[in-house]
This record gives C-alpha cells, sequence and structure tokens, in this order.
C-alpha cells in the first residue's frame, strides 16, 4: 500500500499553485521591465526638454535686456540729469 497517493506524475494541488504564482510572478516581472524602461525613456526626454526650457530661457532674457537697454538709452535723452 501507497503511503503518499499522489506520489505519482500527477501534478499536486501545490505544485499547480507554485507554477501558476511563478508565471505570475513572471508576468509582473516582464510588466515592471516595460515600466521601467518606459520610465529610462521618459526621463531623457525630460532632460531634453528641461534644457531646451534652460536655453529659451536664457535667450528671453537675453532679449529682455536688450529691449530695457534700449529704453533706458532712449529715456536718457529726455530726462533732465538729477545732479543738475
Amino acid at each position: 500500500m501507497n503511503a503518499f497517493p499522489h506520489s505519482g506524475n500527477a501534478p499536486t494541488n501545490a505544485t499547480q499553485a507554485k507554477e501558476r504564482l511563478y508565471s505570475q510572478l513572471a508576468s509582473s516581472l516582464g510588466r515592471m521591465a516595460y515600466a521601467i524602461g518606459r520610465t529610462a525613456d521618459l526621463c531623457e526626454q525630460l532632460q531634453v526638454d528641461l534644457h531646451a526650457m534652460r536655453t529659451f530661457a536664457g535667450l528671453d532674457a537675453a532679449k529682455l535686456m536688450t529691449v530695457a537697454a534700449k529704453m533706458n538709452l532712449g529715456d536718457g535723452d529726455s530726462e533732465p540729469s538729477r545732479g543738475e
């Protein structure tokens, strides 16, 4: 008489559950790997966008200072100096 009735080739419920959990784990790891890759791509794009924003902000600041300097030169001719 056999003491282990499920000792044949048929998988037990525990074995099936373990295989199902490993399958779920593999699927989850695959999705996580995709999400990590996507996050890396988005971070790279964010760095490019931030660099572009810094460049445009610098150009706009330079334009503003140029316009302000021209306006100050134009205003200086029409106003009397304070020392007089």
